[in-house]
């Protein structure tokens, strides 16, 4: 199944808030990054193993690790969770960046050094949540 397909069926596979408020959030994030590569991934492990929630990711940034090892990684995530939606700003190197420079002014959120977790799109400032977006990605170009 192509990764468009995979994206689609997640979204699809939401209850009616979350899908709505996952489409929307997916259409403004590939306005960001028209061009940018796809990812989907469905939260299991090499072994089969669910280990996480799925995400679809946008963009791409090579990941480097203490040990001098790399992977190829999305720039930024969506996931759906249990109480909302989860965002996802990978490879900002200061982790009180995104709480400090946004947490007050996103609206009902909770930010930590990579992820922006909200219950709905409208208890947050949809702009603010985008300029964090453009914000990591810029800081990881």
């Amino acid at each position: 199944m192509d990764i468009q397909k995979q994206i689609n069926n997640y979204i699809a596979s939401q209850p009616d808030t979350k899908r709505s408020d996952m489409e929307a959030l997916h259409k403004r994030i590939l306005k960001l990054f028209p061009k940018g590569k796809l990812w989907f991934l469905d939260g299991r492990d090499d072994k089969g193993k669910i280990v996480t929630n799925p995400n679809i990711g946008y963009g791409l940034l090579t990941m480097k690790y203490a040990d001098g090892k790399t992977k190829e990684f999305y720039q930024v995530g969506i996931s759906a969770n249990t109480t909302g939606i989860s965002v996802y700003i990978m490879g900002i190197q200061d982790k009180k960046y995104l709480p400090g420079t946004y947490g007050k002014t996103i609206g009902k959120a909770s930010v930590t050094g990579y992820c922006i977790k909200f219950k709905t799109l409208k208890d947050i400032n949809i702009d603010i949540l985008e300029a964090a977006i453009r914000d990591g990605v810029k800081q990881t170009a």
